[in-house]
């Protein structure tokens, strides 16, 4: 059971009139990598004709140079998927491919509809046979439903968008035209790059970076951008019928920190929280270090609001991925040991503050905190840049269930003596609210830690 919060999906699209749009998409992909490693897929569009590769999974493994070489494309869409709906099996690994009346259509998605249920079985209704256990399996149909009586495929996507409820940002491919689309509240990033004469959509801007393009702005909430021959068209029927959203958590975890999210840098975000962690509660102590990767850019804002110097304090395993074979019952309890080795030097005989993106269960924070003991921590002070997670979350982050949750059972102080730490601190939610000054989205989600969601999430 994976003691961390788990990734999100990323999504990748490119049009290209000179071609080979699966390559790029491929290093997209591999610089999204981050936001799930369980499955990947790449559809690429030669001549209105849509193949496509997927499998279980990283990206690397996944595609050889001959399967790119054969997929090419002047139109691409890519995925990389960690389950939140629909459990981890090939048959739901991005993107899907449909074939129906109206010819070919291939969907990428990432998010969760808090209606699935709902609109699966109205879909059911009317015939249709689901192959896959996952939301994006029911927004697709529902586009192909719609396309059967609108003019063009983008106003089928726009019908359809009326009719769901959550967390999608949605990459669309016909055999003529790349839409991208995002939900009204903003929940996932999704942005807009531009490399020459080609056109590229993808979850976070570092995957723009990785192919050369320029950023050009965020898709808005509920916006439905169309690529018909290298000409963009919008259509914002959806646009300001919500309140912003953007999942806060994306800048505390989930983003590349060398992204930028609706104007927000996530490297900037968690120095900001690192910065209010120390104001909340000084302390005095002789080094800060961060848990890779995330707590990194958070000790780095402490170590500086607090003049304490930041050190190095783990060495990671970069061969990792977020899951790996455990043999054996102490193999799976000695599991961080694998990951995360401490560097003895900045530890030894020090007071040292540890800056982790957040505490779940409790039982990886106890563990590195048993590291550093062991390493010849004098003292180990444990902040987390993320408030205590109280409430389960309907828009794609995999959160566990209330019981898991270790903040549900206990007090502070009680999480602090359970996982043998000297001292504890959260970020407040007050403080939260503070980290993204420059995001231009205007509003956050912030359920997972208040109970207080942007969508009436009771009675779906």
């Amino acid at each position: 059971m994976n003691a961390k919060i788990g990734e999100e999906c990323g999504v990748f699209a490119m049009y290209d009139p000179d071609g080979d749009c699966a390559r790029s998409t491929y290093y997209g992909l591999y610089a999204l990598q981050h936001r799930g490693q369980e499955s990947c897929g790449i559809a690429a569009n030669n001549n209105r004709d849509i193949t496509y590769h997927k499998s279980m999974g990283l990206v690397n493994e996944v595609f050889t140079e001959d399967i790119l070489d054969s997929l090419g494309g002047t139109m691409a869409i890519g995925h990389v998927r960690y389950s939140t709906t629909g459990e981890s099996a090939p048959a739901n690994a991005q993107p899907l491919v449909l074939r129906y009346v109206k010819g070919n259509l291939a969907l990428a998605h990432n998010g969760n509809l808090v209606n699935k249920e709902t609109l699966a079985q109205e879909l059911g209704k009317t015939g249709a046979i689901f192959q896959t256990t996952t939301d994006t399996e029911t927004i697709a149909y529902m586009i192909a439903r719609e396309r059967l009586n609108a003019g063009s495929i983008e106003k089928a996507v726009e019908n359809t968008v009326s009719h769901l409820v959550g967390a999608f940002s949605l990459v669309v491919m016909s055999p003529e035209k790349l839409i991208a689309v995002r939900d009204m509240w903003g929940f996932r990033p999704l942005c807009i790059g531009r490399k020459g004469s080609a056109i590229v959509f993808a979850s976070e801007s570092c995957a723009l970076d990785s192919i050369g393009a320029k950023f050009v702005r965020d898709v808005e909430p509920g916006e439905i951008v169309v690529v018909k021959n290298g000409e963009i068209t919008s259509i914002k029927t959806h646009m300001h019928t919500k309140n912003p959203a953007m999942c806060i958590f994306e800048y505390i975890y989930f983003a590349r920190p060398d992204s930028v999210l609706d104007g927000q840098s996530a490297h900037d975000s968690r120095k900001l929280a690192g910065a209010y962690l120390y104001k909340q509660n000084p302390i005095d102590a002789d080094v800060v270090i961060g848990v890779p990767d995330s707590g990194i850019s958070a000790a780095m804002g402490y170590s500086e609001a607090s003049g304490i110097p930041y050190g190095i304090g783990f060495v990671k395993n970069k061969y990792i991925g977020r899951t790996f074979i455990q043999p054996s019952q102490a193999m799976r309890e000695n599991s961080v040991r694998i990951k995360l080795n401490v560097l003895k030097s900045t530890i030894e005989g020090k007071r040292v503050v540890m800056v982790d993106d957040s505490i779940v269960r409790g039982t990886t924070s106890k563990r590195i905190v048993n590291l550093l003991r062991e390493a010849g921590a004098k003292e180990v002070h444990v902040r987390s840049s993320a408030p205590p997670f109280k409430n389960p979350c309907y828009f794609g982050t995999d959160i566990p269930s209330r019981d898991q949750l270790v903040a549900c059972k206990h007090s502070i102080d009680e999480i602090c003596e359970l996982i043998g730490a000297d001292s504890l601190e959260f970020l407040s939610v007050e403080n939260l609210k503070k980290i993204a000054p420059d995001a231009k989205c205007g509003g956050f989600c912030n359920g997972c830690f208040t109970g207080k969601y942007p969508v009436d999430v009771e009675n779906r």
